[in-house]
């Protein structure tokens, strides 16, 4: 390295903080640069020291540091004797105190100079002081404009606008308003927005996978949107999956994790994203990964030796015919040593087909089930609406403890750790009453209203699944169940969801039927009612944890885990009806 600083030469540094400024007017530096430019040289001129070389970064923020001419720079002043750093202002070189106080220890270490064209920043007491205040000054304009650019950002997307790049399908653009003001908003995309039409269109049908349609899409020309620095190129199945999940493609721009209703012109109505979601669901809710083998089974047949996951597989025989099958992925590995034998698809099928009227109640069941499942919910929301009661007025008694608590510390009369501690304490109960008094107050109407729609659904069940197309046969499979075990002799058993699992639960049938015939004995079976409250209780649990309905296409069904029953619990041999009590 050489340390002669004796050499009267300089260097000068450039920069703008966006591509635009750097090409504005059409030219290749834009006005910013060659302004710059000429003051640093006229100052050089004045200081009599000729330029050895600039430094120029176009469009880098002075935010950071971490830009590459600027670090060129630093490297250079290491290297190569200089006399002095021209700038032209000194926000051009950083515009926080910490990276000033950096880059000034670098270029002092080397022997150089810095010199403002447009500020006294010399090696005097007072040009010290202006430095530091200059440098101050620069770090409070950065800090203002972002404020002010994120306040401007939070009310353009609360009145519409898109805030950032435009997605996929979109392309950002500048317009005139009536003022002669420049507006910069989105249009859609020649090229890319009608595809991106398409592909909603195309996936509400509910009979392609997301792997297939991004193929036919890249086919019909679907890339992503090019930037400054990098060009257009196909979209990744991740990449695209997130697209079909934007809410900003039915008009919904989101902000800070807030929605705003968006004035751009969405490619897909509502209805049609909304569909697009629920498949979407539907499909991850299964497990399924859509292939090429694609069956309205997959994700809800498993295998009834080793309880692995069926898939598909197509042999083909000696004469070239076609089997589809399922088989055992377990075997398919050698995971587990299952011996499980492939079954033909539509073997499977009709197992399933001929299974639904096993677990068809009868009307008068229905009708039973409902009277007295309403009858104890109604029990369930007068307890609850005591509890409520008195869960506001524990609220109220904490609410009391905190602003005496504050009014302590207030008053010196705690130290600081323990009014943090007990006001910790505090909230953390005020919490959960809210989340108890939220709960309870929806509770019952929500589970009222979700079990009309499943005795509803279950009326007329069996019929309904024979007659439904393959994709209403999925949404009926993963309403009702969350697994069925099949092997080569047929279905060995189920797991049911929460609800029908309470529904047609032994105990609930029981006591169902006692309910309706409570004139001929005066106790219920105790196995009945053995475990109704515990039943209850995971009924109004499963709704607080999104209980949703299973008879509408549009609403989901939940994923969490509980037993199964096999279907000796489900129906004995005098079928879905017990015998019914009597004294």
């Amino acid at each position: 390295m050489t340390t002669d600083n004796s050499a009267a030469n300089a260097v000068i540094y450039l920069r703008v903080s966006t591509k635009e400024q750097a090409e504005r007017g059409g030219s290749a530096e834009g006005f910013s640069i060659p302004a710059q430019r000429e003051a640093c040289r006229r100052k050089a001129e004045e200081l009599g020291i000729a330029v050895a070389e600039e430094f120029v970064d176009r469009g880098e923020s002075a935010r950071s540091a971490n830009r590459p001419e600027l670090q060129r720079m630093l490297e250079h002043l290491k290297m190569n004797p200089t006399s002095h750093v021209i700038v032209h202002k000194l926000d051009r070189l950083a515009r926080n105190r910490l990276d000033d106080a950096e880059i000034n220890v670098a270029i002092k270490a080397s022997g150089a100079v810095l010199v403002s064209c447009t500020e006294n920043i010399d090696e005097t007491p007072s040009g010290i002081l202006v430095h530091g205040i200059m440098s101050t000054i620069a770090e409070f304009y950065s800090a203002n404009l972002a404020t002010e650019v994120k306040k401007g950002s939070l009310q353009k997307a609360q009145s519409g606008g898109t805030v950032g790049r435009a997605p996929t399908g979109y392309k950002n653009v500048r317009a005139t308003d009536s003022n002669g003001r420049e507006i910069r908003t989105v249009a859609v995309d020649p090229e890319r927005g009608p595809i991106m039409a398409w592909v909603f269109e195309r996936y509400a049908k509910g009979d392609i996978n997301v792997r297939d349609l991004l193929e036919e899409a890249t086919e019909r020309g679907l890339n992503s949107n090019p930037g400054p620095k990098t060009p257009s190129k196909p979209l990744s199945l991740s990449n695209f999956c997130r697209l079909l999940r934007h809410p900003y493609y039915k008009g919904i721009v989101r902000y800070k994790g807030v929605h705003y209703s968006g004035y751009h012109d969405p490619p897909a109505t509502e209805t049609v994203w909304d569909r697009v979601q629920q498949i979407l669901d539907e499909r991850g809710r299964a497990g399924e990964k859509q292939r090429k083998h694609h069956h309205y089974l997959k994700g809800t047949v498993f295998c009834g030796d080793c309880g692995e996951r069926l898939i598909v597989s197509h042999n083909r025989g000696r004469r070239g015919t076609l089997y589809p099958y399922f088989i055992c992925i377990g075997r398919q590995k050698q995971a587990n040593g299952c011996q499980q034998k492939a079954v033909l698809i539509e073997t499977v099928e009709a197992h399933l087909v001929d299974y639904y009227p096993n677990i068809q109640p009868t009307q008068a069941l229905i009708d039973q089930m409902r009277d007295y499942i309403l009858d104890e919910l109604q029990r369930t929301k007068a307890e609850a609406e005591g509890q409520h009661a008195s869960q506001s007025r524990r609220r109220a008694s904490l609410e009391k403890q905190r602003d005496k608590l504050l009014q302590a510390y207030y008053a010196d009369a705690i130290p600081l750790e323990l009014m943090k501690a007990d006001q910790k304490r505090i909230e953390a109960e005020l919490k959960n009453l809210q989340d108890q008094i939220t709960g309870s107050a929806d509770d019952h109407e929500l589970v009222v209203t979700n079990l009309e729609k499943a005795l509803g659904f279950t009326t007329n069940i069996a019929t309904a699944y024979r007659q439904a197309s393959p994709e209403i046969r999925r949404q009926m499979n993963q309403a009702l169940f969350k697994k069925v075990y099949v092997n080569q002799d047929g279905i060995t058993g189920i797991e049911l969801r929460e609800l029908f699992e309470l529904l047609l639960h032994p105990a609930v049938v029981d006591a169902a039927q006692w309910h309706t015939d409570i004139l001929t004995t005066e106790e219920p079976p105790a196995s009945s009612f053995d475990c109704l409250d515990q039943l209850f209780a995971d009924l109004v649990d499963s709704e607080r944890r999104q209980l949703v309905s299973v008879g509408a296409r549009n609403e989901q069904t939940p994923t969490h885990s509980r037993r199964g029953l096999s279907n000796d619990h489900l129906v004995g041999v005098e079928g879905l009806e017990p015998p019914t009590l009597s004294v």
